[in-house]
């Protein structure tokens, strides 16, 4: 038996003798009891049994209790808890229990366990002072088992070497598993086996990407990279395909006529999908009908089908820099569901009727079918409402006030408005970055903006209600909760820096104080900074059935509506009122909560795609910028270096600490500065420093920068 082979049969004894100790309540007992609780009755099982006691006694997981008989010291020695990799490959044990410390396992104690991993870990007994420490004993669930990266072909194997900077190990190829990929090849590798004691895992090449550096390359690696396919199943593009466009006289029959409604769109310049149509006509007491109209996602998309089960495992559609990677194939998507111009259109609708002051009179939920007159960009609706004649100019004015109106209330209730700068790139056909710009928000945008929110405040409140009185009737919510105290007195501390007063006393006091900033902060260089971190001081919004209020947008009930195309519990929604319209029972709580739960991931795992995209062509655009100069904003400090955000282009990258000579700089977490250790010299988040374009290395999506000159002389870091 190898020192190895001993090594791990004593961890799986380990766990079993203490699974025993668990199962019977701790209650002390000697090596025969366990073997026979464990029905192994050889003299060698029970040799090694009375080894383990002893031996594990003396470390502190068992303790000897009365001669010859022992018990779990803590009974807590085995929990289950997601790895959180490092990058000198230890982790941390995130465990399942809220209540439990992470727990710290050094690498050669992780065994094959990677980031994200789902395992079983055992707890040693925790020194005085001293973090929990651990080893993994067993992989319950693998996070992914397909990577991206670049394959290295040598004459008799090959090894796939992964862009995940979080995958440490490269993968073993066998020649005869390259499947067509050749040497330098970015490619998506899926591992198969991981041989005991072999130091990395063994795999096969699923696709081949194309060549490193080419633009299409690149962007499907992000979208594999995150757990995106990159096509729809065949299944699925016949079942869309099959779907007729002609709507059937029957099914209008069942639906509110709004054909002879004035319709219209107002949608990105760009966009082939278009959600959502907003209606205007003027009533007879006054009031006016506005009608926020959803493309009926729901009557094409029925439960369980493979075209409901891979939007289900999508979740969301997702934006990249140069594409839009749909939820629903395109023959839905920008086809049979898209309210398009001069075209009928089955539709899911919230009509209201509202007085001059945007006070809701009446309002209706239901099916209907719609015929949008006119398609506009949101830049041809601004230039209708910064005064450009056209003939529905009134309409288009009127449905700009009456959004005024909900937009000042809904910001008087205590409404948070945070307004980053979104970076778009100018790309030559290659998909090339040529130029970069910020986009605006516009009074168009907001317009549609306030009118989705209306429906989906209406329609959560709606559901909301009508089940008070009797059984609660299962929803999918937007939920955002209240900002962590804590956190949001540090983001406070650091706006007084800039002459910003945070009034934290209440909560329509905070939103009041933080809209007075954003708008104060609006154009100046240090906008970005401060939103941001403002922001990253808030909760985060999730998908949920326990709650239905919104911190962020001061509304006590909300759900996503308006958005079926490209979110998933837009389409749960319209199922769910629509059950409830008819007088149906409510749905499992519990089953819908877990929908929720894998929404709220997928909408994660969709931005941090975006934000892979964008810092992408980031790396593209300064590529060409190697060795220039440029003015910028400190924008986040860590313990290995600040990164700096470029004023004219909003481009990010790093000036890492060791680049910097003139001292030894230290973190201050709580300052967010960097100090100099002799000179006491400070670099503060939000400083305006002189960066020099360095090192761009576009595999990693990482761009480097030097420091040319310093910053003006920071406050003292403990911020008297």
């Amino acid at each position: 038996m190898t020192k190895r082979k001993s090594g791990h049969i004593l961890i799986v004894f380990n766990q079993l003798i203490s699974d025993i100790f668990e199962r019977s309540g701790n209650t002390p007992l000697n090596y025969k009891q366990i073997a026979a609780k464990l029905n192994l009755n050889d003299p060698e099982s029970k040799e090694t049994i009375l080894h383990v006691l002893q031996d594990e006694s003396k470390k502190g997981l068992f303790k000897e209790v009365e001669r010859g008989k022992f018990q779990l010291k803590d009974l807590k020695t085995l929990l289950t808890g997601t790895v959180s990799l490092t990058s000198d490959g230890s982790a941390f044990i995130v465990p399942d229990d809220e209540f439990e410390e992470d727990i710290y396992v050094a690498p050669r104690k992780l065994r094959t366990a990677l980031n994200g991993d789902k395992v079983k870990v055992y707890v040693f007994a925790k020194s005085k002072g001293r973090r929990k420490e651990g080893e993994v004993i067993e992989i319950i669930k693998r996070a992914k088992m397909e990577f991206t990266g670049i394959i290295k072909v040598s004459e008799k194997f090959a090894f796939f070497i992964p862009d995940d900077r979080k995958m440490l190990h490269d993968i073993f190829i066998p020649l005869e598993e390259l499947n067509g990929a050749k040497h330098g090849e970015k490619a998506i590798a899926k591992i198969t086996d991981w041989p005991e004691g072999a130091k990395n895992p063994i795999g096969t090449i699923s696709r081949v990407l194309g060549v490193q550096g080419e633009n299409n390359t690149e962007m499907n690696a992000i979208l594999a990279e995150y757990g995106f396919p990159l096509q729809f199943p065949d299944e699925v593009e016949q079942e869309a395909n099959a779907i007729p466009e002609v709507i059937s006289e029957d099914e209008i029959g069942k639906r509110r006529d709004l054909r002879n409604v004035l319709t219209f769109t107002i949608d990105p310049a760009d966009a082939k999908d278009f959600d959502d149509a907003i209606s205007f006509r003027h009533l007879e007491n006054g009031n006016y009908e506005v009608g926020v109209h959803i493309a009926d996602v729901s009557h094409y998309v029925s439960p369980g089908t493979p075209l409901d089960k891979e939007a289900f495992d999508r979740g969301t559609s997702v934006y990249l820099v140069d594409r839009v990677i749909p939820m629903l194939p395109e023959r839905l998507s920008n086809g049979v569901c898209s309210l398009r111009p001069k075209e009928d259109k089955l539709c899911f609708s919230a009509v209201f009727e509202l007085d001059k002051d945007a006070n809701i009179a009446e309002q209706w939920f239901g099916k209907t079918i719609i015929h949008s007159d006119r398609r506009f960009s949101y830049e041809e609706a601004q230039e209708v409402i910064e005064g450009n004649s056209h003939e529905l100019k009134s309409e288009i004015d009127i449905l700009n006030q009456l959004a005024y109106k909900l937009r000042e209330r809904k910001f008087k209730q205590g409404a948070i408005s945070f307004e980053t700068t979104e970076v778009k790139f100018k790309l030559d056909e290659a998909g090339k970055p040529v130029g970069v710009y910020v986009k605006e928000r516009k009074d168009a945008h907001k317009l549609i903006e306030d009118f989705m929110l209306l429906a989906n405040r209406k329609v959560a409140e709606f559901v909301a209600k009508k089940g008070r009185g009797k059984k609660k009737l299962t929803f999918v919510y937007r939920s955002h909760d209240a900002p962590n105290q804590e956190t949001l007195l540090g983001f406070a501390q650091f706006a007084a820096r800039f002459g910003y007063k945070i009034n934290t006393k209440s909560d329509k006091e905070i939103a009041r104080s933080l809209n007075f900033l954003m708008e104060d902060v609006e154009g100046k260089k240090e906008q970005n900074v401060l939103t941001h971190l403002a922001i990253r001081s808030m909760a985060k919004a999730i998908y949920t059935t326990k709650k239905s209020s919104h911190y962020g947008l001061a509304f006590d009930y909300y759900t996503h509506f308006t958005s079926p195309i490209r979110r998933y519990p837009d389409v749960m929604a319209h199922r769910l009122l629509e059950l409830y319209l008819e007088g149906g029972k409510s749905v499992n709580e519990e089953e819908y909560e877990k929908i929720c739960l894998h929404a709220s991931q997928m909408e994660k795992k969709a931005a941090d795609a975006e934000r892979a995209s964008v810092k992408y062509k980031q790396a593209e655009y300064l590529e060409e910028n190697i060795g220039r100069e440029y003015d910028g904003i400190i924008s986040g400090v860590t313990e290995w270096g600040m990164y700096v955000e470029i004023v004219e282009n909003k481009c990010e990258g790093m000036v890492r600490l060791r680049d910097i000579t003139d001292d030894f700089y230290v973190l201050d977490e709580k300052n967010y500065c960097i100090i100099g250790q002799r000179k006491k010299k400070i670099y503060q988040l939000g400083d305006e420093v002189r960066i020099l374009v360095k090192k761009v290395d576009l595999g990693k999506r990482q761009i480097d920068f030097t420091l040319v000159s310093s910053p003006r002389p920071s406050n003292n870091p403990n911020g008297n």
